[in-house]
């Protein structure tokens, strides 16, 4: 499991990426396509056309981090609740870590949990 502060955010870049864009050109991508400063500590993930590999880039304060998996059976689902829209769209670390295990979103919903439920009354 994925253990990242609450500050940290998520975003995934909507539509296909290039995976042979490494370090630079994904921070530009970041730039140009997420609008969001790639030095921010956020994770930024992107997912190729066939949807069987995906990167995600972080700066971790001295220099950017990039993590790669490819999936050897099946696509990556990363559901996009906006459709249409450019730019990027945000997961949870908890989304994030299903994401990677190959755990396919959509329909996914959150249960309420027993705190939840005695608010609601």
């Amino acid at each position: 499991m994925l253990s990242l502060p609450p500050s940290v955010r998520l975003f995934v870049a909507r539509g296909a990426t290039d995976m042979r864009k490494s370090f630079d050109t994904l921070a530009a991508v970041v730039m140009e396509v997420v609008d969001e400063d790639p030095q921010s500590g956020h994770l930024f993930l992107f997912v190729n056309r066939r949807r069987d590999r995906l990167k995600v880039l972080w700066w971790d304060g001295s220099g950017y981090c990039l993590l790669a998996k490819r999936l050897e059976h099946g696509q990556f689902r990363v559901f996009d609740r906006a459709k249409g829209k450019a730019g990027a769209f945000e997961l949870s670390a908890s989304e994030l870590a299903l994401v990677l295990e190959g755990i396919d979103l959509r329909g996914a919903r959150r249960r309420v949990s027993h705190d939840q439920l005695s608010l609601q009354t």
